[in-house]
């Protein structure tokens, strides 16, 4: 298992959560996605690392941009 943190800019409610959080669990390996649009932290636990650039594109799609903790 692997874990990463990131911060991710722009979120104000749930909403906002469960758009991250769809995009981010598409990713191949996604075991959990854990986002809190309160503190800007997103949490990804995967069964293997997973790249950076993937996780950050994935949010992206959902609206949002995030960077590596």
């Amino acid at each position: 298992m692997a874990q990463a943190e990131y911060n991710v800019t722009g979120m104000s409610c749930g909403h906002c959560e469960a758009s991250v959080r769809a995009e981010v669990s598409k990713l191949a390996g996604v075991e959990d996605v854990r986002v809190s649009a309160a503190s800007g932290v997103l949490t990804v636990i995967s069964s293997a690392e997973l790249a950076d650039d993937a996780v950050i594109a994935a949010v992206d799609e959902a609206g949002y941009a995030a960077t590596r903790v």
